[in-house]
Parts: structure tokens; sequence; C-alpha cells
């Protein structure tokens, strides 16, 4: 392994040294029965699947269903990665809303560790987290262990750039889903209050057919007698407090995996 990345004239790592590096991290942590391989379909779950195969390693890919998936995003892992196992929840969005009796936000991320964070169980894991991504990805480090259940996960492109993912998306062709071209900058749960005011209004423009599945589902939790406020009367006095509400929380992705 070589100990020093070589520099471009214009100051940034070499692409080729970074690509060398992760696979050579994916090569030295394999274990003898291979890893699950978090694969979302965004482009940084794209180029780890691209380096583990390139690796020669042995890894099982899988996909966690939310059953709020952008239907774009579904039906471009079925199409260019049908070796990826999708994974369905015990729960869909709309019952775990009903079962806790509000809807996820910033500060309670419930659904993140329910219906995004499984899959892979047992095995050591790789993912796609960068430092760029976000202040707290920033803290991760390239191969994190959990000692109660003495596993680890490898971030092989923990220190790629953004510029550096889109490079090698290119320079491989690798088909990308279309949402990117559509502006859309990470790729997640549809109508995510993670993404900002602006973000969950363009998702409910955008996909009209879960805005009103959320309306009716805050509704049907008000009929439950659920809701943190009284003064929730209808679905709608819901989805204004959701979607401009006050809360306050790490602005960082609530979901382990792009």
């Amino acid at each position: 392994m070589f100990e020093e990345y070589r520099i471009s004239d214009e100051g940034k790592i070499v692409i080729e040294d970074k690509i060398e590096m992760a696979i050579e991290r994916l090569r030295e942590f394999e274990p003898p029965e291979g890893y699950a391989l978090a694969f979302s379909g965004g482009k940084d779950s794209m180029v780890i699947l691209d380096l583990a195969k390139r690796a020669g390693i042995n890894y099982r890919p899988h996909y966690n269903l939310t059953t709020v998936d952008p239907p774009e995003l579904v039906q471009f892992i079925k199409k260019q990665y049908p070796e990826v196992k999708f994974n369905k929840p015990k729960m869909s969005m709309w019952q775990l809303i009903l079962h806790k009796g509000f809807p996820p936000t910033r500060v309670v991320r419930y659904c993140c560790h329910i219906l995004k964070e499984g899959g892979g169980k047992g095995y050591n894991t790789i993912t796609g987290v960068r430092w760029a991504e976000s202040k707290k990805r920033s803290k991760r480090r390239t191969v994190e262990t959990c000692l109660n259940k003495n596993m680890i996960t490898v971030n092989p492109i923990l220190d790629w750039s953004d510029e550096d993912v889109w490079q090698y998306i290119h320079s491989r062709e690798l088909p990308y889903c279309s949402l990117y071209d559509e502006g859309f900058k990470r790729l997640g749960c549809i109508m995510c209050p993670m993404t900002s005011k602006i973000g969950m209004l363009r998702d409910a423009e955008r996909w009209p057919k879960y805005y009103n599945a959320y309306l009716r589902t805050f509704n049907k939790m008000i009929e439950n007698g659920g809701g943190t406020y009284e003064r929730w009367t209808h679905g709608q006095d819901v989805m204004i407090w959701w979607i401009y509400n006050p809360e306050t929380g790490d602005p960082d992705q609530g979901v382990l995996f792009e």
C-alpha cells in the first residue's frame, strides 16, 4: 500500500490514487464470509458497488425499501442493478406514523432507524459515507468497529469529494438515476423532513400521490387520537406544522447511506 497520494498541478489528489486506495481498503478488511454492501441507488453507493466489483471481493448488495422511495429510483435500481436484494420493511411509513402518533421530524427520526438502517445483519458492511457530505459525517472513520457486535463498517470513499464521485461515474460510464438531472443533489425518502422546507415542498409538488398519502395518514392519525398538539384538528394542520415546524436539530442527513 502506498503511503502518500500524488498531488495534481491543481493541488488536488490524483483520482487514480483515491481509486487504488479505496480498492485496497476493501481488500484489506474483507472478512472470510464477505461483506454486506449498503446500496441506495445514489451516486455514492453506485461507486462503492463498482469498486467492490473491481476489487474482486465477496459482497452482498442490499437496498432497504422504505415505502416512500422515489419511484424513479426504485425502477432505476431494478433495471440497472438486478443483483441488489430488496429488503421490505415490516411496517410501511404510513403504518409507522399511525403507530407513533406523530410524523418523523429532524429531532425525532424514528423512521431512519426502522426503515433505513436494517439489512446486512451479522455481516461487516461497506457504505458510501463521505466526509464532504456533512459536518457530522466529517468525524467518521475509514474503518469503524462495533465492539458489542464484533463487526466493522468500511467506508472506502470517505475522503472523496463530490467532484471525485462524479468524475468516477463519468469515466466509468456508469448509468445514474434521472433525478440527478432534475437537480436533486441527494436521493432519499419523499418529503423527508431532513431536506428542509424547500425540499419538502419540492417533493410534494413532484410526487403529489405521496403528498396525499401523507395527508390521509395524518387525518387517520388524528382520528385515532394521535398527535402531539391539541390544536391539530385536521390532517392539513399536521402537514403545515410538519413542513414549516419550528423544531431545530442536526441538519445532517438522517440516514446511514446515500
